[in-house]
């Protein structure tokens, strides 16, 4: 089987739990996917399939890649990324991959690009605390001393400064499963995953339950 797929984050929500209980869900379009390319451990080293998602037209395509897709109908996409598999020849080229692979109450991990947020300070990179508005002072939102003195007379590699916040990978993990619709290809996952609306997230088993 498959250990994910890809999908698209649609945005946040909040539904009711049997018992009662108010849940906020993210809900995602898992799928559904196209192989586009089998990876065997006897050609490439190791067992994988390479998916497709989002359909892209074939004028936006380069050659190379037109070429590439050809093998698996040839349909374009936007995104590929490849997942382990335990048999690859259980699958073929063109196969259709949708959200089966997941079941209510499974643990999953989401994978996604996080909001980028341009040049920010400590406070808001890091989480510093504020400093004192009273008595003239004039370090609120500073980092405050970020070196020695006199020895060794530098700053420590590593410093937590101001600087790029976001626009990096991120993964969630053990996040559950709260309900699957797969009529309409959704999954609605408790809590925040990675990413912004109509982000594409990478979505995979959990290997600690």
């Amino acid at each position: 089987m498959c250990k994910g797929i890809l999908g698209k984050k649609l945005g946040m929500t909040g539904i009711f739990a049997n018992n009662g209980q108010y849940l906020p869900v993210t809900v995602i379009q898992a799928g559904p996917c196209t192989v586009t390319q089998i990876k065997t451990r006897a050609n490439d080293g190791y067992n994988a399939l390479q998916l497709g998602f989002a359909e892209k037209k074939k004028h936006r395509l380069t050659k190379p890649l037109q070429g590439h897709f050809e093998k698996s109908g040839g349909t374009g996409f936007y995104k590929l990324c490849e997942f382990h598999v335990d048999d690859p020849e259980q699958y073929e080229q063109g196969q259709q991959i949708s959200l089966e692979m997941f079941s209510v109450g499974d643990k999953i991990n989401v994978a996604g690009k996080i909001k980028g947020r341009g040049f920010s300070g400590v406070t808001k990179r890091h989480g510093f605390k504020l400093g004192r508005k009273t008595h003239g002072s004039h370090c609120y939102r500073t980092p405050g001393s970020i070196g020695q003195s006199a020895w060794p007379s530098k700053v420590d590699k590593g410093k937590k400064m101001p600087g790029h916040y976001g626009n990096t990978r991120q993964t969630t993990r053990n996040l559950e499963v709260v309900d699957i619709r797969p009529d309409q290809n959704l999954i609605l996952v408790k809590g925040a995953v990675p990413g912004s609306k109509n982000a594409i997230v990478e979505i995979c088993k959990a290997n600690k339950s």
